[in-house]
């Protein structure tokens, strides 16, 4: 039966209802700006078709809809609950209802975090490291949560300094996660930013590209100088604990909160503007070591003289990237966004950008391109438009793509679903809606031997302002061995309140906790599910994999779903059976809790064989069927 009550539909949208009457709506929440932008898309796609000379592809049932926009907008399936709702209910704008409910839900955030992390390499540690960038990964976060827009994210990005632990300046994690490899990171910004792949010129004049090696260090000079602030009035103090071989010692414990946890994740200079060729340099337009100034190698001219003082080079940079390279810039976001939502670029790769009028659709570029700017590079606002096209709403089509430089606009392909979004719908299979859960917050308590300390009483925020504030090496010392006395202190008495105890204001989430993947430790150890479907390891950019292995199998036969969903009479899947008064309901219930669809009458017939053959245990093995079905592991 169809409900059409407009309090399930007040339910679906209660998120996402603005109120803003009396003042004018910003572009990315008019909906009549959304929908004439939605509709400038499905002409660009409908002019393709009659040039092709083909049938327009039909518009997909609300199942797969249903499925499919939750997946793409928020990294999950449906609750049985928000399932039921959506199919029950009988409204025309219900799908443009949900997508503003998805949209403004906290799901949303979760999920780009996720492909932020796997973009961006973002990690909690790193290896022969011994701080952590858990102020770095919750400013990324916290950003995505604001929907900061994406050329005022870069921006920050790429003119990081500062201190690391300040949420003001934490964007410096994007610098310190790669100290010590400022080229590499220099060529992972221009692939992420602006699609340009310039990793080949760190040694040699790119042969399959336009960048000479000079070219690649010219634009390194806006990047040169990158340090620690102040740590070299630490610097004889840590070298002298070092050669004590006190590693154990609790005065070296507490040292390298201060080395590595402080000083290790703070960012000086502005950027040198200038650079020295590298002893090796093997082309005649520039000889060994000589100091060459800072040239952008395309888009409007940016110099900064080898002669100049002024520094700022990364300000210089990060305003180059988002605004004085012409379409390239909105291009390769737009194109990102563009598959996220639609499975495929409309190039490919999406990090290999291509001028709109080199396409086989410059029209649709131009026209999102424009769009990204339209909209100040809002993403959410961006991805909404694609969300409301019939383009996105296209039936599923198994065949590829004919065009093999980007997308032809066949009908969605099929893909398998990322670890994210794997893990995701398992766990609200198991635990119920994960957007529930308060998020992963900032510990910036102080660990000294993986031990907080001094809790209540100073965090690492504070600690890192005024080591930061030190401006001799004696000062260095008279506060180290301030910071020892009131940690030895707490040591030897009565324990403060640290312990291992959890302060109730951070929420923190093991390994196997029943939450978002974008909570969970980043990357997920090698144990993980995470991990065995795919998932990054933060080492490069886009390391993400959907490929299938044996090992997944065995995982889903034996591992998690087992565990947490097939014997476990207390998953929120079975939850969904509580007032079923037969057979046929029950497994109704248990098709759209899983699937997000109803059975056909020949799946029907199956289960209620299955259930009468087992008892109870048929529905055991029919959410075991179900979640390791390939209609479950793929988007359609």
């Amino acid at each position: 039966m169809k409900r059409t009550s407009g309090g399930i539909v007040a339910l679906i949208i209660a998120t996402a209802s603005l109120c803003h009457a009396a003042d004018p709506l910003p572009k990315g929440e008019d909906p009549v700006f959304i929908a004439k932008a939605a509709r400038s898309i499905d002409g660009h796609i409908a002019a393709w078709y009659r040039k092709q000379k083909l049938a327009v592809p039909a518009v997909t049932d609300d199942a797969t809809f249903l499925r499919r926009t939750f997946l793409v907008a928020i990294g999950r399936i449906p609750t049985a609950e928000e399932a039921r709702f959506f199919l029950e209910i009988d409204d025309e704008g219900k799908r443009v209802q949900l997508i503003d409910y998805l949209m403004q839900s906290p799901g949303y955030s979760s999920n780009m975090t996720n492909w932020v992390f796997d973009l961006l390499r973002v990690t909690d540690g790193k290896a022969g490291f011994n701080g952590s960038f858990e102020p770095y990964r919750n400013w990324v976060r916290t950003a995505m949560e604001k929907n900061m827009p994406w050329d005022e994210f870069t921006h920050s990005l790429l003119s990081a300094r500062g201190d690391g632990w300040d949420p003001q300046t934490a964007a410096v994690g994007y610098y310190t996660r790669d100290r010590g490899m400022p080229l590499d990171n220099l060529a992972n910004s221009m692939r992420v930013f602006l699609g340009s792949r310039m990793e080949c010129a760190q040694c040699h004049d790119d042969p399959f590209g336009e960048t000479e090696r000079h070219d690649f260090y010219e634009l390194a000079a806006f990047t040169e100088g990158q340090g620690a602030l102040n740590q070299q009035h630490m610097s004889k103090l840590w070298d002298e604990l070092g050669e004590d071989d006190r590693r154990r010692s609790l005065d070296y414990d507490v040292a390298q909160v201060m080395w590595d946890r402080v000083y290790g994740l703070s960012l000086g200079g502005t950027g040198a503007g200038r650079i020295k060729l590298p002893d090796d340099y093997q082309y005649r337009d520039g000889e060994p070591g000589e100091l060459i100034g800072a040239k952008t190698p395309f888009g409007k001219s940016v110099r900064i003289s080898e002669k100049s003082d002024k520094g700022h080079g990364r300000a210089e940079l990060a305003e180059w990237v988002t605004t004085k390279t012409g379409e390239q810039f909105a291009s390769v976001a737009a194109n990102r966004m563009w598959k996220r939502v639609m499975g495929r670029g409309v190039y490919e790769p999406v990090d290999e950008f291509k001028p709109a009028k080199e396409l086989h659709h410059p029209e649709l570029m131009a026209t999102l391109v424009q769009l990204m700017v339209d909209l100040d590079y809002d993403l959410r606002a961006f991805q909404k438009v694609l969300l409301n096209t019939k383009t996105f709403q296209f039936v599923p089509n198994p065949e590829p793509a004919k065009v093999l430089t980007g997308d032809d606009f066949h009908g969605r392909q099929l893909t398998r679903l990322s670890a994210e979004q794997l893990w995701d719908s398992l766990i609200t299979l198991a635990a119920g809606d994960p957007d529930k859960k308060p998020r992963r917050s900032l510990d910036d308590r102080i660990y000294v031997g993986n031990k907080p300390v001094l809790v209540g009483k100073k965090n690492m925020t504070q600690l890192s302002k005024e080591v930061l504030a030190l401006e001799s090496e004696a000062e260095v010392r008279e506060y180290f061995d301030k910071f020892l006395a009131d940690v030895r202190k707490e040591s030897g008495g009565a324990s403060s309140g640290g312990g291992m105890m959890m302060d109730n204001k951070i929420h923190r989430y093991g390994n196997d906790s029943p939450v978002r993947a974008s909570e969970l430790p980043s990357p997920a150890p090698r144990q993980h599910l995470l991990y065995l479907f795919g998932q990054s390891d933060r080492l490069v950019v886009d390391g993400s994999s959907r490929e299938p292995n044996v090992g997944q199998v065995l995982s889903l036969m034996n591992g998690y779903v087992q565990k947490q969903l097939v014997n476990n009479s207390g998953a929120s899947l079975y939850k969904s059976l509580e007032g079923a008064n037969s057979d046929e309901e029950k497994i109704r219930r248990l098709y759209v809790t899983i699937l997000s669809r109803p059975p056909s009458t020949e799946e029907m017939g199956w289960m209620l064989e299955e259930v009468k053959a087992s008892g109870e245990d048929g529905y055991r093995n029919i959410v075991s069927a179900l979640v390791m079905s390939s209609e479950f592991l793929f988007l359609q």
